[in-house]
């Protein structure tokens, strides 16, 4: 499935540089594979956008991208309840009780298995499912 338009998520990669651009798209497209009629959000000033099946962050939020200089992470709301085996989270820090996050590097990072497997299973943990009007058939 291809994302939709998104103008503010364009607005928010475009101040990165263009390998950074590639792995925030490459990554937004996977989630909306995941789950087609995904809820997007795109803070600017945070410089992050988030996902979700409804548009409450601390409630319906399950996913988001944190984008960097040479990287993006693609962050868990509850990574830390969520099965690992493939041990893909990057260590947590000593305040950081739910949140996880993959940190991508390369194009190749979005096609483990794992990695897709880690976004089916946060988008039914502790998460509502999505709306009826706003699941599409892929």
């Amino acid at each position: 499935m291809t994302a939709p338009a998104n103008p503010d998520f364009d607005r928010l990669v475009s101040r990165f540089d263009p390998h950074v651009q590639q792995l925030a798209r490459a990554a937004r497209e996977l989630v909306h594979d995941v789950l087609p009629g995904v809820v997007e959000v795109v803070w600017d000033r945070q410089g992050t956008a988030g996902f979700g099946t409804g548009p409450r962050k601390r409630s319906e939020h399950f996913s988001y991208l944190d984008l960097y200089a040479r990287h993006v992470n693609l962050g868990f709301n509850y990574g830390a309840e969520l099965p690992d085996p493939a041990r893909l989270f990057t260590p947590p820090k000593d305040d950081c009780k739910l949140f996880r996050h993959v940190r991508l590097h390369h194009a190749a990072d979005l096609t483990r298995p794992a990695l897709r497997e880690l976004i089916i299973t946060a988008t039914r943990h502790r998460v509502p499912p999505l709306r009826a009007d706003r699941a599409v058939t892929p």
